[in-house]
């Protein structure tokens, strides 16, 4: 055989071996892209795909179904509720700044911050030079009106002796009745400073001015500010306060309120409150004033609330939240909190089943959460059977399962 015929032979067998490459490669390609996706053994996703709610079906096997905890829909009664956070602070009506009665300079203080004091005890002392002439004016009428009481006594018995006229026991009279009035008008100056009557008549009595001042406390609490030390001068209502004393039997509570919720609350709605020092542990309240307008910043509106807190637990402050009851409880349907799935998209499911073998999968739209139970607004009724724990099991699959 020529040369150029065993080139040829080889030449055409070079050409069939490639095309056999090239039909082999597409069928392995056509293989790949037309095999379905693996799944677990048992699993089978029956998708009905027309469903305009996206619902999807899935068949279990035995041993899949044992892994599921299937429960009941309940009806549950959820209380009608509104959550805000806010802050304590002091009982605005209960928190006094102790000025003195008149200027002076300070001698002593008793009390310090955080100090509790009982009404009417002394907060501080001052030497207070109007004291001090008070109390001169009402040494010098009790003088006048001693002299004249006996100036009187005397002119009735000369008066009775022809000794003076009538028109001069008349001038007596009336002396001695001025007399009476200026020390009446002493002694009601020196009690503006605070004197007991007692300690007037001692200093009547001793012929003795005390020019100090004592300053007490107007209320029972506990004091949050103190200004006054030794030797400062002080006037009544010069800023700052010499002492500032609240009382924390009950404080407020100042919460901000979402502008949805603004049209839901009332004056005298209860509120329970906690804050972190004391976890578990909620005080009661009401509220007292609602704010008359919405910060245009944050979109809140003033919600003032009045706690009782009788064992002064509660610090000025402290962050609280707040759980303000808008309403009587309402009975709904309640699902697990388990059984409540949220998907890739935002929505809430859960899977519902008939059979305890099928299970699909069905958009439900919630509402509070409370002692792991979720209340179920739409799409899910009483006595329904659904999927507790392994729910987001089943949603796994399902997502796993889905076409491109």
């Amino acid at each position: 055989m020529p040369p150029f015929r065993f080139s040829r032979f080889f030449e055409q067998r070079r050409r069939l071996v490639a095309a056999l490459a090239a039909v082999g490669l597409a069928v392995a390609v056509a293989f790949l892209y037309t095999s379905p996706p693996p799944t677990e053994p048992g699993l089978q996703t029956n998708r009905k795909k027309p469903a305009p709610s996206g619902a999807v079906t899935l068949e279990l096997s035995d041993s899949q179904i044992a892994a599921l905890k299937i429960e009941q829909a309940t009806t549950r009664p959820f209380p009608q509720e509104k959550q805000a956070v806010g802050s304590v602070d002091f009982n605005q009506n209960r928190l006094v700044s102790v000025f003195p009665p008149y200027q002076g300079r300070v001698i002593s203080v008793s009390f310090n911050v955080g100090d509790a004091v009982e009404k009417d005890q002394v907060l501080f002392t001052i030497d207070s030079p109007d004291l001090l002439t008070a109390e001169s004016n009402l040494i010098a009428a009790a003088g006048t009106q001693l002299l004249q009481s006996r100036t009187l006594n005397r002119t009735r018995s000369l008066v009775k002796i022809g000794g003076f006229s009538q028109q001069q026991l008349d001038q007596a009279v009336s002396d001695q009745q001025t007399a009476e009035g200026a020390l009446k008008a002493a002694r009601d100056a020196v009690r503006m400073f605070g004197k007991t009557s007692e300690e007037v008549d001692k200093i009547v009595a001793e012929r003795l001015a005390d020019p100090r001042l004592v300053v007490k406390s107007p209320l029972s609490g506990y004091v949050t500010a103190r200004a006054a030390v030794p030797g400062q001068f002080v006037q009544p209502g010069v800023a700052p306060a010499p002492y500032v004393v609240a009382d924390t039997s009950t404080m407020w509570m100042v919460a901000n309120v979402v502008e949805s919720d603004a049209p839901a609350l009332r004056v005298g709605q209860e509120v329970k409150a906690s804050v972190a020092a004391y976890p578990g542990r909620f005080f009661d309240g009401k509220i007292t004033v609602l704010g008359p307008s919405v910060d245009p910043a944050t979109r809140r509106q003033f919600v003032r609330i009045e706690i009782a807190d009788p064992h002064h637990l509660l610090r000025a402050g402290m962050f609280a939240d707040f759980t303000i009851r808008t309403g009587d409880p309402v009975s709904s349907t309640a699902a697990p909190a388990s059984a409540i799935v949220r998907e890739g998209d935002g929505t809430m499911t859960c899977w519902v089943t008939t059979d305890r073998r099928r299970f699909t999968r069905r958009t439900v739209m919630i509402g509070q959460r409370r002692d792991g139970f979720v209340q179920i607004l739409s799409g899910l009724a009483a006595e329904e059977l659904i999927v507790g724990d392994g729910a987001v099991f089943l949603s796994n699959q399902a997502a796993l399962g889905k076409p491109d």
